[in-house]
């Protein structure tokens, strides 16, 4: 008691150069942020570097050319016609200059083979020698790759602009979408751009604006709810500041690091704002109401006793939300990482700083603390009567209370069982020109990602062979009654092209080395959007188009393409890879499902032990920990009634929810446990508890909830979703610790 008095009166001696220091502090941090913040939603921030699957990609990428390819769709009066071609050798004169393109591709550029003489050679898609007739004939008979050019109608175009691989654009990457469109719209007034460079551009912007948004909102709301929920409206600069201080001083250290925002940590000023609320409010009204009871003590005295009976509390609330959100960290997903680490400083930054804060703010205040009440209050509402009521259903009812609450748990449990775990990339994007014109440009193509398949011998011979070829064909008909896959391009489409114009080249007499050395020569630079095989000609490469899906049927995708290669080659003898970003976004499922079993786990049994620490009595432990596993189980029934997947969001949901759903639990046990004025029975003691902490609980429940509703006001579905069940589980936890858990301990406790 002595040593807390003597740091209490330092503070307040030193409380001129402690606000000098802040501010400096503040004005740095707040100077960094406005310069340096930037969003970054690249895919490195959601895969390790030593990550086999991100290593895989890599080098796919600089053998077989990137995925991050642009998508642009120009509407013309005719795709055909020659002005319309004219325009399009422009623009690639134009990109093919620029320093992180590698190649781009349209009809201007395409290529078709023309066997003469014993070899191949190849000859210009379009020609304006020839006629309309014949050039739509000719596109016939190279379907998949013509329709990859020109839309059915001949009233639009595509073109295609090819980035080098990902790590050497990253730099660039913030940058490259807008000079793409630039250059575009010094040609075209109106035209579609999609592609995973847009969509990425897309989720950044997005991004950023909906974290200036939701912090001045977050703002907004805390203020107008502290002037119901605090004692007085004296109190609402130091809350306010409690707040405003250390997620400022976190931002700047983030920015100062070079750390940028994604799609996870955009949720931090939110989610540290309620949390920052959540414990100034606590210590306020202990502080006013230990004033009003300890009429003759001098300040310094009734700070020591305010922050004496707030520190134990508020100290292993705001470990057990650390615990909730460290458990992160140990996700394979750098994001979530990040996300876990930066939150946590905010939470340590946060419950020094609110003391610190209260501290000096109290040292400045002199009020009757039995006049003071709260600027905006509901006249209806009567607080003292509400929480009798409650302390007396729990003890009328604790029974009903205790079978109908258990009964939701037991379902909750079974209902984990039922809730998917998936991600919708579309889901991830909000409405705007990107989700439109990737809609649009889908519905024409067929899809904007793509997939290449690389089939090799496994004795490193070259595969073309005659019963090579022929299972190559086979292969490529299974592809194509694949409804999720579009176009697939292989040798394949060019021997099919050219036996259809050719068709002494490949009758049965034809020597496979004859057949060797021509299907040798269809591998041209000119068409090298295409990779149709490896250098050595030992591995033939067939190019798919795939479009936006969730995780769950880019799985299944991937799994009917395994399928078909087992059911067309013999294992023994050929390999298949799959290579592209769509293999390493399907992984997301197994790293979700992981990050949730790690981080919950971890949680579940560092929170036990922080609450068998704190009460001293595995039984009382034991009967505390059930209601906090009760909203967790209430949102598992959510998700799975409503269908609301766990997948990159949400999926950080049950160790950060399992954290901040003890905070009430154990300041309502706390007093619960430490009662001076109530000797006797569980029901007395729980009773005195509920009415000196009751108010408090339902503030901090008000201002998390109206914080997480903050973010279900998102414009990304996959975000509002999160928003929502949070808020969700924050008063599903308020009714627990309520009515449940003093149900329990009037029963069971001893």
């Amino acid at each position: 008691m002595n040593k807390l008095k003597a740091v209490i009166s330092t503070i307040i001696k030193f409380r001129i150069a402690i606000i000098i220091v802040l501010v400096l502090l503040m004005g740095v941090s707040a100077y960094q942020t406005i310069n340096k913040l930037s969003v970054d939603n690249s895919l490195s921030i959601w895969f390790l570097e030593d990550d086999p699957s991100y290593k895989a990609y890599i080098d796919f990428q600089e053998n077989f050319g990137s995925d991050e390819i642009f998508i642009a769709m120009l509407p013309v009066e005719n795709a055909i016609g020659e002005i319309e071609i004219n325009r399009l050798k422009k623009l690639h004169k134009t990109f093919e200059d620029l320093p992180y393109v590698k190649t781009t591709f349209s009809l201007a550029k395409a290529k078709y083979p023309i066997y003469a003489n014993s070899k191949i050679n190849f000859d210009n898609l379009y020609n304006p020698k020839r006629s309309e007739k014949g050039s739509k004939n000719l596109f016939s008979k190279l379907p998949n790759i013509t329709s990859q050019l020109v839309t059915k109608d001949y009233r639009n175009q595509f073109f295609y602009i090819q980035l080098n691989p990902t790590p050497t654009i990253e730099a660039k990457r913030q940058d490259i979408a807008g000079e793409i469109r630039t250059i575009l719209d010094k040609e075209f007034s109106n035209y579609y751009l999609t592609g995973p460079p847009v969509l990425n551009e897309a989720y950044s912007k997005g991004i950023y604006k909906e974290s200036l948004t939701f912090g001045i909102l977050t703002v907004l709301v805390i203020t107008i709810l502290l002037l119901f929920m605090l004692p007085s409206k004296r109190y609402l600069i130091i809350s306010l500041l409690s707040v405003a201080v250390p997620i400022t001083l976190l931002f700047g250290l983030i920015t100062s690091l070079g750390y940028a925002l994604n799609m996870i940590s955009m949720l931090i000023p939110t989610i540290l704002m309620v949390y920052s609320v959540s414990d100034a409010v606590h210590i306020i009204n202990i502080y006013h109401k230990e004033g009003i009871l300890n009429k003759t003590l001098n300040k310094i005295d009734l700070l020591t006793i305010a922050i004496r009976k707030s520190l134990t509390p508020c100290f292993y609330t705001t470990l057990t939300t650390f615990v909730g959100y460290f458990a992160l960290y140990l996700s394979p997903l750098p994001a979530f990482k990040n996300m876990g680490v930066f939150t946590c400083i905010g939470l340590l930054l946060s419950f020094i700083l609110v003391y610190v804060i209260t501290i000096i703010g109290f040292s400045f205040m002199t009020h009757n603390f039995e006049k003071a009440k709260p600027l905006l209050s509901l006249k209806k509402w009567n607080q003292n009567a509400f929480i009798n009521w409650i302390n007396s259903v729990t003890s009328q009812y604790k029974t009903t209370i205790i079978v109908g609450f258990s009964a939701i748990l037991l379902f909750g449990i079974y209902s984990i069982f039922q809730v998917k775990i998936d991600t919708n990339s579309r889901d991830l994007l909000a409405e705007g020109k990107a989700k439109q014109d990737l809609r649009t440009v889908e519905v024409e193509l067929g899809g904007s990602n793509r997939l290449q398949l690389n089939i090799s011998t496994v004795n490193g011979d070259v595969i073309l062979n005659k019963d090579a070829i022929k299972q190559l064909e086979d292969f490529q008909n299974r592809l194509e009654d694949n409804p999720f896959i579009a176009s697939p391009v292989s040798v394949v489409t060019i021997k099919s092209f050219l036996e259809k114009r050719t068709p002494v080249l490949f009758q049965s007499n034809i020597s496979e080395e004859k057949l060797k050395n021509t299907l040798a020569e269809v591998d041209s630079n000119d068409n090298s959007f295409f990779k149709l095989f490896s250098e050595d000609l030992s591995t033939a490469g067939f190019t798919l188009t795939l479009g936006e899906m969730k995780t769950s049927e880019l799985e299944k995708v991937l799994e009917d393409i395994q399928r078909d290669f087992e059911a067309t080659f013999n294992v023994e003898d050929y390999n298949l890879k799959i290579n592209g970003f769509a293999v390493v976004f399907a992984q997301l499922n197994n790293f979700i499902l992981e990050t949730q079993f790690k981080s919950f786990f971890a949680a579940f049994f560092v929170a036990f032990l922080c609450l068998l620490i704190f009460i001293k009595q595995l039984r009382t432990t034991l009967l505390v920990l059930i209601p906090n596993l009760l909203p967790l189980a209430v949102l598992a029934i959510f998700m799975s009634l409503l269908d609301i997947p766990l997948d990159v969001t949400t999926a950080m949901i049950t160790p950060i929810m399992l954290g901040i759903a003890m905070d009430d639990t154990i300041h309502l046990v706390h007093k619960y446990r430490r009662s001076k004025t109530i000797k006797g029975s569980p029901k007395n003691r729980m009773d005195n508890a509920m009415h000196y902490t009751g108010s408090a609980l339902i503030s901090t429940t008000i201002a998390l909830v109206g914080g997480f509703l903050i973010i279900a006001s998102s414009a990304t579905p996959s975000v509002k979703d999160f928003g929502l069940l949070c808020a969700v589980t924050v008063a599903i936890a308020l009714i627990t610790d309520i009515f449940y858990l003093p149900a329990l301990l009037k029963k069971f406790d001893k």
